[in-house]
């Protein structure tokens, strides 16, 4: 046993049974609707959200809750869960597999628990603060590449990477990578921190996207860092790498 790990287990069983529900209305195809910010939602985020709540309300009544379709409670014990039922709606709505639940425990402003569930392929990745990153129960690990031209390049947002600074120079600068990719954010960060890729950068996100890919990301190994150099979950923005990879994305991203 260690300090989170009834954290883990019932955060684990929480995607788990939200995993269900999504994938009844994945198998049969679904139609989103628009949000007020343009991204897309189904009844499929809200079911999901409503029943990973009310179960970790149920297990941790003092603790806080932090949604994105809209659940939120006060905590009452420095704690808050941070919840993205469908994270990838758009992969999700096209039947690609893509999209995954989130869940991360928030305890004194700082990350320490997280879950990664994607039902479609049927992993799922844990990490607790101190106790290392698994997948499945098998521990996992950021690649030791620091090469770039042995190195695999993931970005998400090719379409709004314009608004900094860096877009006039992306083109030249993933040149030398071994290979770029854009597999869809919450996978690009476990293939980062599984060593299936070396360097993910995402251009815009919220506190629920990040969460618990912080600190499996972390906990694998991995450096997780925002544009502006901070390593916050309310940057707006973040990097996710292996070790090797932190000197040359950091001198990126802060142009």
């Amino acid at each position: 046993m260690y300090q989170w790990s009834k954290e883990i287990e019932v955060g684990e069983a929480v995607a788990r049974k939200a995993a269900e529900i999504a994938m009844r209305y994945w198998n049969r195809g679904i139609v989103a609707e628009t949000k007020a910010d343009l991204s897309p939602v189904t009844v499929a985020d809200k079911e999901c959200e409503a029943a990973i709540a009310k179960a970790l309300e149920e297990a941790f009544p003092e603790d806080g809750l932090l949604g994105e379709e809209g659940s939120a409670k006060i905590s009452r014990n420095g704690r808050r869960w941070i919840i993205d039922p469908i994270d990838g709606t758009r992969d999700f709505v096209r039947g690609n597999r893509a999209w995954a639940t989130l869940i991360g425990l928030e305890a004194d402003g700082e990350v320490v628990a997280g879950v990664s569930s994607f039902p479609a392929s049927g992993e799922v990745f844990t990490a607790a603060k101190g106790t290392g990153a698994f997948c499945d129960g098998e521990p996992i690990r950021a690649s030791a590449i620091s090469d770039v031209s042995e190195a695999v390049l993931c970005l998400n947002g090719f379409n709004a990477v314009r608004r900094y600074g860096f877009s006039s120079s992306l083109i030249e600068w993933m040149e030398p990578f071994w290979a770029v990719r854009s597999m869809g954010g919450c996978l690009d960060a476990m293939m980062v921190s599984r060593g299936q890729a070396d360097l993910w950068i995402e251009i815009s996100g919220k506190a629920w996207d990040f969460a618990p890919l912080k600190i499996i990301a972390e906990e694998a190994g991995a450096k997780f860092f925002n544009f502006d150099g901070g390593s916050s979950i309310y940057g707006g923005n973040c990097v996710i790498c292996a070790p090797g990879m932190e000197k040359v994305a950091r001198q990126f991203v802060a142009v």
